[in-house]
């Protein structure tokens, strides 16, 4: 396991429905990118729209291939959510690309109802979990914050990822949430989150985070679009598991994913 991971969190403004501005204005916030893990938003080349059926990318499209180019170009893998079409379905995938080209993903499992997205999207059935220089990474999508269950750490992961649109209405329960998911599973826990305001009229002041096992804030980022970097430090996360094993007393259970 690599003793320090560089993650890159870009809390950017998408600009509503245009992933040829949200793209080119990605391009300008990496131009002097370097890091292991660049973190993007949840459906960061649109926005957080349900016209999802005009809207949706197969995966060789141009939200994917732009993100091959640029995991290649700067030698990390890059993150972030989009509307995909994968044979009859829509999801909001959060999409894993390797520099080498590679692609994995993990689809949002809880749709946030009160915006429609149960009517415009599929709900994933999945959690996965992805290895970055031996970190066990477990990439979730905004709403699943609300759900501790679904994130419940199996001594399977040591890095908790929620991108996210999660507006300023709610900017106390991020927050909560967030350090309670880091401090019951023993581990980092980042929520990176975009800023402005989309097309419904809804405002999002950035905001995002990342808490360590502990619940101390390693990171918190103001409003406006930045691009910030942070080091999450193995040495730390075994000296809590080893002083503090909270995670052998859990409850195991079975997961029910109808």
């Amino acid at each position: 396991m690599k003793e320090i991971l560089n993650v890159l969190l870009v809390q950017s403004n998408t600009t509503w429905e245009n992933v040829e501005t949200n793209l080119h204005a990605l391009d300008k916030l990496l131009l002097k990118a370097s890091a292991d893990l660049i973190l993007l938003p949840e459906t960061f080349s649109t926005g957080f729209s349900m016209d999802s059926k005009r809207l949706a990318e197969a995966m060789d499209g141009r939200t994917v291939t732009w993100m091959k180019k640029k995991a290649a170009k700067l030698g990390a893998v890059i993150s972030g959510s989009a509307i995909i079409r994968d044979q009859e379905r829509i999801y909001n995938r959060l999409l894993w690309v390797s520099p080498s080209g590679s692609v994995d993903s993990y689809d949002k499992r809880h749709l946030f109802g009160p915006m429609g997205e149960p009517a415009s999207f599929s709900p994933g059935a999945t959690r996965k979990i992805f290895s970055l220089h031996g970190w066990r990474v477990c990439p979730l999508i905004c709403y699943d914050l609300r759900f501790p269950v679904w994130c419940r750490n199996q001594d399977d992961y040591d890095l908790l990822v929620y991108v996210a649109n999660w507006p300023v209405a709610r900017h106390l329960a991020w927050k909560t949430l967030l350090r309670a998911r880091a401090i019951e599973n023993q581990s980092y826990c980042i929520g990176l989150n975009r800023t402005g305001q989309d097309g419904n009229g809804i405002d999002f002041g950035g905001s995002s985070l990342c808490f360590d096992p502990l619940g101390a804030n390693v990171i918190e980022l103001g409003p406006g679009a930045q691009v910030s970097k942070i080091q999450l430090t193995a040495g730390h996360l075994s000296t809590i598991r080893s002083k503090l094993p909270f995670l052998k007393d859990r409850d195991t259970f079975t997961l029910n994913n109808k």
